[in-house]
């Protein structure tokens, strides 16, 4: 089985990815008739846990993104089920040394590569042929928010087996402006970007992919033009507020303001 998203940068196109924080099935099953890239399930900081994100996991699987799993941590047992649930890409927080780094892609790859235990127990059923040749096809991203990781940033992005680094641009304010600036999606400060570009830099040099967790798509659009490789827009959770908050003030504008 192969992994799409290898394939559409390799036809020289972005990936767009969406992000799942309600432990739902059917909210999954929604988001991925969307026309997504890729779904990212949040274990981290989504209202979800692997009981939950399995059967979003399957919910997933009548449509063509491709499957992903933000792990809560850099913890093997996380990063394995994951990937016998079926992720064919994993996203791991607070990235801070290559040595952290190096751990994170041992557990993401069978032996003699890595360290991940056989048994992909969901995987070999909804992926037929599911081997240790997967080792080629799953993606490992490790999350740079901190200013220690920052400071590592070209060693992390040099780890061999790390297929990217993906940029959360909230913990990535937090972790490196001491206070000076509100978090955040969609950065203008000039640091910030400056850091963005930073880490575009490090990931090109080291033949890896870049990826960024956007608000709008506009702005993601132009993090692409600066040669982002994977954008997220938003999660379903916002997207869900801000649509019913756009159709609770239309109606409150075209019924003169009645109710509520």
């Amino acid at each position: 089985m192969k992994n799409r998203l290898r394939e559409i940068w390799a036809e020289g196109r972005p990936v767009l990815n969406g992000w799942l924080m309600i432990g739902d099935p059917f909210a999954a099953e929604i988001m991925a008739a969307q026309g997504y890239d890729s779904l990212t399930v949040d274990m981290q900081h989504g209202a979800l846990d692997y009981a939950a994100a399995l059967p979003m996991l399957q919910a997933m699987g009548g449509s063509s993104p491709v499957p992903m799993v933000r792990v809560p941590w850099r913890d093997p047992a996380h990063v394995m089920k994951a990937l016998d649930a079926g992720a064919m890409g994993v996203i791991c927080p607070m990235v801070n040394t290559a040595r952290e780094a190096a751990e994170f892609v041992s557990y993401m790859r069978y032996p003699p590569q890595g360290q991940r235990s056989y048994g992909p127990t969901r995987a070999a059923v909804a992926m037929g042929g599911y081997g240790t040749e997967m080792d080629d096809e799953v993606l490992a991203f490790a999350m740079v928010e901190t200013a220690e990781a920052v400071r590592n940033l070209d060693a992390i992005a040099a780890t061999p087996g790390l297929d990217g680094i993906y940029v959360g641009p909230i913990d990535l304010t937090l972790g490196t402006q001491e206070g000076r600036l509100a978090p955040g999606f969609d950065r203008e400060e000039p640091e910030m970007i400056r850091l963005l570009e930073t880490i575009l830099e490090a990931c090109r040099k080291a033949g890896i992919r870049a990826a960024l967790h956007c608000g709008t798509p506009g702005y993601a659009a132009r993090a692409v033009g600066w040669g982002y490789d994977l954008v997220t827009i938003s999660g379903d959770a916002a997207l869900l507020a801000g649509a019913a908050d756009a159709s609770v003030r239309s109606f409150r504008d075209l019924s003169g303001g009645g109710g509520g």
